[in-house]
């Protein structure tokens, strides 16, 4: 049986949760079309889910070019903040708190989904070795590789930083608890820190610092969005190669960055273990430990968690809160669940992602 621990209030960032159960941000691809909206059937998924201490939830693109796969939504039309505002709407009223995941894809992208068919944008114009999901023309769907991305312009990065800060204050408008910053998983951020997919020469290239620095830029001005860095965290994915990005020193990369995250006094770090987004757990805990000494505030652990190990993260101090991903996609009652040790439902792959209600909101609850 998980400890109490698991279960008790605690304080995030500028939060009271109930609990320290997350649920994970997860891609389900459900928007309503044309226009990457939030529908009807996305209220009743994440209400069913307020039981959470935390929602976060999937992966919003923050303009046009920062989607990668066909049907996910965005925050950056009047259209989707409305659309956004019924979720957080009747998430509060369940009694539920929910951030929104501020998501650029970077190169995992194609070309049939870029505004006007043009290429996407990366640290370099190395193609990922990855793939996504696109929509032809006639309206017929497939896996695809993701395209030859062009190298941004070092003009072009303050644009980029500039569209988080916005995307920020929209997920606002649409009555968001606060933001997490996607730099996980082989998206843009994660693309500019990692060795083997920047390979710039500029000032955000090269060393360490230079990796990092976009991803600092984005953290300072979605802080000076939101008004409070206790509404603003970030997740990372250190060891991770999903989507085909690896770092050469990943304890020396990920060490600068939370060092340098020390001093913004953000909400938490979201750390993703590399079980299903590729890489290897070889290593991880160490990797863990060690930038568990480096950063000073509270950590949220995910990746293949179940109750009895996210209670033994939190009452070892490694992490504060944990994350759940497909346990909470097929157990809309997770934390309830989790308390009275109850079995749960299996997830479905064939429904995980696009389609409708059928494995998305018909999980039953105990």
């Amino acid at each position: 049986m998980p400890s109490t621990t698991l279960f008790q209030p605690a304080r995030l960032g500028s939060l009271d949760l109930p609990n320290r159960v997350v649920m994970a941000p997860l891609t389900r691809q459900r928007a309503a079309q044309p226009g990457n909206l939030p529908q009807a059937l996305n209220v009743e998924y994440y209400t069913q889910r307020a039981n959470a201490g935390l929602i976060i939830s999937e992966g919003v693109q923050i303009s046009p070019e920062a989607q990668g796969y066909a049907w996910t939504p965005g925050i950056h039309s009047a259209e989707q903040i409305d659309g956004w505002k019924a979720v957080t709407d009747s998430v509060h009223n369940a009694g539920g708190r929910i951030f929104l995941q501020l998501w650029h894809v970077g190169r995992i992208s194609h070309t049939l989904i870029q505004p006007n068919g043009k290429a996407p944008v990366a640290p370099s114009a190395i193609a990922a070795k990855a793939d996504v999901y696109v929509q032809e023309p006639d309206g017929s769907h497939h896996k695809a590789a993701a395209s030859t991305p062009r190298a941004l312009e070092t003009a072009e990065l303050p644009q980029v930083v500039e569209t988080y800060a916005q995307a920020t204050r929209n997920a606002l408008q649409a009555g968001f608890d606060g933001v997490e910053i996607h730099a996980a998983n082989g998206y843009l951020l994660d693309q500019f820190l990692c060795s083997n997919s920047n390979q710039r020469t500029d000032n955000y290239g090269g060393s360490v610092e230079n990796r990092a620095r976009l991803v600092l830029d984005v953290v300072d001005a979605v802080i000076a969005a939101a008004g409070d860095a206790g509404i603003v965290g970030i997740r990372i994915s250190p060891l991770g190669t999903f989507n085909g990005v690896e770092d050469a020193n990943p304890l020396e990369t990920f060490s600068y960055l939370l060092g340098e995250l020390n001093s913004r006094g953000l909400a938490y770090v979201h750390v993703n273990k590399p079980d299903w987004a590729g890489g290897s757990y070889e290593g991880f805990d160490e990797l863990l430990a060690a930038l568990r000494k480096v950063y000073k505030g509270d950590f949220i652990l995910a990746g293949g968690l179940d109750g009895d190990s996210a209670s033994a993260a939190i009452d070892s101090g490694l992490a504060q809160f944990a994350a759940f991903g497909r346990p909470y996609i097929a157990n809309p009652d997770l934390v309830a669940r989790l308390q009275a040790g109850a079995p749960l439902n299996q997830v479905n792959p064939r429904t995980l992602y696009g389609g409708g209600a059928e494995g998305y909101t018909d999980y039953p609850a105990m």
